[in-house]
């Protein structure tokens, strides 16, 4: 009898456990999920969201536990991400007030997924006996919006300098002629002097001259009008003397072309002062009293009274002072340099081994790679210029790869233009390098390696060229990491490509930007009226303010462009609310 007893109680408490499980099954059925974002939404390689759930009052009885498993299925797979759990014990209002929690979720996202349905699935269990009841399953949020992996990467060649200057340079000749104190005529034994006689040799080559500046000076002595008068005429003097040299080697028209600027220097103490810097005759000491007087008050004359006083002015006036009895003659002489015909036509003869590597100097060379438009004879001169075991020629060989990846069979040229960046970098650390080192990580997927040499470049304070070729390829690497404010300011700095202008809308469409973006995909499409993708961007951000009309148009003209995107279109959550409307199916026939 007593066992039929507890026979009869055990079946009572289970029947009452199992009732309490059933009520709780049957009253989820009003429990409150909010998923947000919704749909699901990736982010870098994530997708990220926050579940919220809500259960009805008197939902949860005394020792039990309500679970919310939570799934994302997509195709045939699905994946189980950590269930909510709602423990009575810890809910004590339950009774009167609503039992709420907040979890947040993170899982990897692959294309695979793009098709998928956020899933959840109720579980009323009694932990005493592992008796539980299950709901049917809910779908809460489709997924995924995939805006984000819409990114243009941006590939960026950063050349480095050559170092040749093509445009006419100026070479200096300077010749000093002396004179004899108080007189301004140019010495026989001045003429004949090696100065003398390397200023007429170099008359007689005809070498082009663009000007010849002629600037007399005097020695600090004598009356102002003395001096004033022997400075301007030795500067004549020596012009006089270079004409009668060009008449003498026939310069005919040339003489024409040549600009003739005379000068002269009175009372003016700097040349003196100049002068006494180096001279040896004398202590330092005894040269603080020369610059005393110098640098002190009174005229020109009363400074020059002052100076006859000092002990060492006798040795001065005879050392010093006849090298200021002078006129300086600088003539600017254009350089004579190989034309741009003639340096391609040697660069691809040292290209080719038909010529000798020291034809072109290194910097000709380099900047023979430049005057060609194709890439393998780029690719060739660059090769030669490595022989010189230059930072530059290797960088420049790597991003000739870079450009040829750009073309076409990326894996082979990228590796091959990882192997001269490196090879660069172990000779020279430079922006230009890390540039390049960025794109190419870009090139293989890692945007995180490719950031971490952008900041290295830009650590290196690069000029403005190069500064805006790295923000690009840093915006396009920012989408990708999900950091959409500095995206748009990175691109907003880049290049004005086509490329950079739509990496700059998407990022204002993901920084929920949306007006700004349209403006951003606008300037795209006058870049390049062609490119489909920016039409799509648009359509995307006409989607979020709700302008119908504009997003047919923009979907339209998407779609002219590249017809491939009329599935993608169909299939994209962001134009969920559209599929159904016969204007939108008509667009993607």
């Amino acid at each position: 009898m007593r066992k039929l007893f507890y026979a009869i109680a055990l079946f009572g408490v289970l029947s009452l456990s199992g009732c309490a499980l059933n009520q709780m099954v049957k009253m989820a059925e009003d429990q409150n999920l909010t998923v947000t974002p919704n749909p699901l939404e990736v982010h870098a390689d994530t997708v990220a969201f926050e579940m919220s759930a809500n259960l009805p009052v008197k939902m949860l009885k005394k020792g039990k536990v309500y679970s919310i498993n939570t799934f994302y299925k997509y195709g045939d797979n699905e994946i189980a991400l950590e269930p909510v759990q709602f423990k009575a014990d810890d809910y004590p209002n339950a009774g009167d007030q609503q039992p709420k929690q907040t979890k947040e979720y993170a899982f990897a996202y692959s294309p695979a997924m793009n098709n998928g349905m956020l899933e959840v699935q109720g579980v009323a269990s009694d932990p005493k006996n592992g008796k539980s009841k299950e709901t049917e399953r809910m779908a809460v949020a489709p997924g995924v919006i995939t805006t984000s992996k819409l990114v243009e990467p941006v590939y960026f060649a950063a050349y480095a300098d050559h170092g040749y200057n093509n445009q006419e340079e100026l070479v200096p000749t300077r010749v000093n002629f002396y004179f004899d104190q108080g007189r301004s005529e140019l010495k026989y034994s001045e003429r004949r002097s090696n100065r003398g006689s390397k200023l007429s040799a170099y008359i007689a080559e005809k070498n082009a001259t663009r000007t010849v500046t002629i600037t007399g000076t005097h020695s600090p002595e004598g009356a102002e009008r003395i001096n004033a008068r022997l400075a301007k005429d030795r500067a004549v003097a020596i012009q006089t003397f270079y004409t009668r040299e060009m008449k003498k080697y026939d310069y005919k028209g040339l003489a024409d072309s040549i600009k003739f600027i005379t000068k002269d220097v009175v009372e003016d103490w700097s040349v003196f002062k100049d002068s006494l810097a180096v001279y040896e005759g004398i202590s330092s000491e005894e040269k603080s009293a020369y610059l005393d007087i110098i640098n002190g008050p009174g005229s020109y004359e009363d400074k020059e009274d002052k100076l006859h006083k000092l002990p060492t002015y006798t040795k001065v006036f005879r050392e010093l002072y006849p090298k200021l009895r002078v006129a300086k003659t600088e003539i600017l002489t254009v350089k004579e340099k190989k034309t741009d015909a003639e340096i391609s036509v040697l660069a691809k003869q040292i290209a080719n081994e038909s010529a000798p590597a020291d034809t072109l100097s290194e910097e000709e060379l380099l900047y023979a790679a430049t005057l060609t438009p194709s890439l393998q004879e780029k690719e060739a001169i660059y090769k030669a210029a490595t022989k010189n075991t230059s930072w530059v020629a290797h960088n420049n060989l790597g991003a000739v790869y870079v450009e040829m990846a750009k073309e076409g069979d990326k894996e082979k040229y990228m590796d091959m233009a990882a192997t001269q960046f490196e090879i660069a970098m172990n000779k020279k650390e430079t922006a230009e390098v890390h540039a390049n080192m960025a794109t190419v990580e870009l090139m293989k997927g890692n945007a995180y390696k490719a950031y971490s040499h952008i900041q290295k470049a830009n650590s290196m304070s690069p000029g403005n060229e190069l500064s805006q070729g790295i923000n690009g390829v840093k915006g396009s690497a920012e989408i990708m990491m999900a950091k959409y404010d500095d995206a748009v300011k990175s691109t907003a700095n880049a290049e004005n490509t086509a490329e950079n202008l739509f990496n700059k809308g998407l990022a204002q469409v993901l920084n929920k930007d949306y007006q700004n973006a349209l403006t951003s995909f606008k300037e795209a499409t006058e870049k390049d009226s062609n490119m489909a993708i920016a039409y799509y961007g648009a359509a995307i951000a006409n989607a979020h303010l709700g302008k119908e009309s504009d997003v047919y148009s923009s979907i339209e003209k998407a779609v002219q462009a590249n017809p491939e995107l009329k599935e993608k279109v169909l299939n994209d959550l962001e134009f969920a609310t559209y599929v159904s409307n016969e204007q939108f199916r008509n667009i993607l026939k």
